[in-house]
């Protein structure tokens, strides 16, 4: 099968992984959008004509299904964006509320991008209590590969004061930097990654192993960032 994925930039590597590892014998066709990265501050219709030329750029690679591997064009954008594409499309989201009505949590703190948090689409998917939570600099930080920076800014996000029970990844760039959110909270709160969700329970046609990598611009620290994060590809 032949499986296309986009993001805005790396973020979404780490939804390729998950599928990777729960689905490694397929087709794989990624585009980051580096050159118009970070997409939580973008509008909604410069958010929309990115995706379809992103879309039509998988056309061209004549793959059997789209995974919006971007939590900011999935909150947005995805209700649109099926009724438009040609082959079967996948939010990054998809499988959250199935996941959630099987879950006991009480408290979910959602950190995300702006435009993501606008959306408010986690009071939907949750249906519980939600502490949702914009992070508009961590995606930039991420990109540059600025760790110590990410750091110290998550302590402006990440709540002290408030009890949670799970923590939602809310932007596929995040899972990255997981183990710096998880030294910040407590040890019981459950992480999603929403990646992995949607990669564990989706469907797929074996066929044989390839990755094929499009980035919309590429610079040295995106490379190191790409093979890091790929590292056990």
């Amino acid at each position: 099968m032949r499986i296309g994925l986009f993001d805005s930039g790396v973020g979404g590597l780490t939804v390729l992984n998950s599928f990777l590892k729960y689905h490694p014998n397929n087709e794989y066709f990624y585009y980051g959008d580096t050159l118009n990265m970070p997409y939580g501050d973008k509008s909604i219709q410069e958010l929309y004509e990115y995706s379809k030329k992103i879309i039509d750029y998988l056309y061209s690679k004549n793959v059997d299904i789209i995974v919006i591997a971007c939590g900011t064009v999935s909150a947005n954008l995805y209700d649109i964006l099926k009724k438009e594409v040609k082959v079967p499309i996948y939010s990054v989201m998809s499988e959250l509320n199935n996941y959630f009505k099987e879950q006991k949590f009480n408290k979910t703190l959602v950190l995300a991008t702006t435009k993501t948090i606008d959306s408010h689409v986690f009071k939907k998917i949750v249906e519980k209590e939600v502490i949702e939570v914009a992070c508009p600099k961590l995606v930039p930080l991420i990109e540059s590969n600025n760790i110590e920076m990410v750091d110290k800014v998550l302590d402006e996000y990440i709540p002290q004061n408030i009890d949670f029970d799970s923590l939602v990844l809310g932007c596929t760039h995040y899972p990255i930097i997981k183990e710096l959110i998880m030294n910040k909270i407590n040890k019981n709160v459950k992480i999603i990654d929403m990646g992995e969700i949607l990669a564990k329970r989706i469907k797929t046609q074996d066929s044989f192993k390839k990755v094929d990598l499009y980035f919309s611009k590429r610079t040295e620290e995106l490379n190191k960032n790409v093979n890091n994060i790929l590292k056990n590809m």
